[in-house]
């Protein structure tokens, strides 16, 4: 079977809770699958004092991982419709798995989350998959067979570009079972096309 690696940034814990959720999905294929973060780049101090969720069990992820995995799906909430610097730190100093061609031909995803319905879901998921097809990654969203994104009977996230949520201005919003239910979505088809691929 095929090796996932989730790797993301979460602050307050909604993008920490739909990495758990995607994991799961790929999981469901047989595919091996790790769950990492990035470095926080706040201060501890600072990240304290704005009630940053700095427990999370998943580990720190290393440069030299990235190459271990068949598919790597990459998670952070948006930042003024782009993704954070957190994140933006650690793919910033991939160059050398980018020259080698490490990356090539490995399957790559997306998903984010916002503050508002409108606060750039799309835009944060384009600016993953940008650095994702200059590794050379093949890029697998979150179709529209997951019909869950399509409802218009609650305030949902989802995106044929990845899975999403909506945490509200202040985080107070949880991602909803409709949000899970894609991230598990995006998750599985993502592994299996790895399985198909490598497995």
């Amino acid at each position: 079977m095929s090796k996932v690696l989730v790797l993301y940034y979460s602050t307050y814990g909604h993008i920490e809770t739909m990495a758990n959720s995607i994991a799961e999905g790929a999981r469901s294929t047989g595919a091996i699958v790790d769950i990492k973060r990035v470095p926080e780049t706040v201060p501890p101090d600072v990240a304290k004092k704005a009630n940053f969720k700095l427990d999370q069990a998943a580990p720190i992820v290393a440069l030299e991982d990235l190459p271990n995995y068949d598919a790597i799906i990459v998670g952070a909430p948006t930042r003024y419709g782009r993704m954070p610097s957190q994140m933006a730190a650690f793919l910033d100093q991939t160059g050398g798995l980018w020259a080698s061609g490490a990356l090539n031909g490995k399957i790559g995803g997306a998903f984010t989350s916002t503050a508002t319905q409108h606060g750039g879901q799309e835009t944060t998921l384009f600016s993953f998959v940008t650095n994702l097809l200059h590794f050379g990654m093949i890029i697998v969203g979150l179709p529209y067979s997951h019909r869950g994104q399509m409802t218009l009977d609650a305030i949902v996230g989802g995106s044929p570009y990845g899975a999403t949520t909506i945490a509200g201005d202040q985080g107070q919003r949880q991602p909803s079972e409709i949000d899970l239910e894609g991230a598990r979505y995006q998750g599985k088809v993502i592994a299996e096309t790895a399985n198909k691929l490598f497995g």
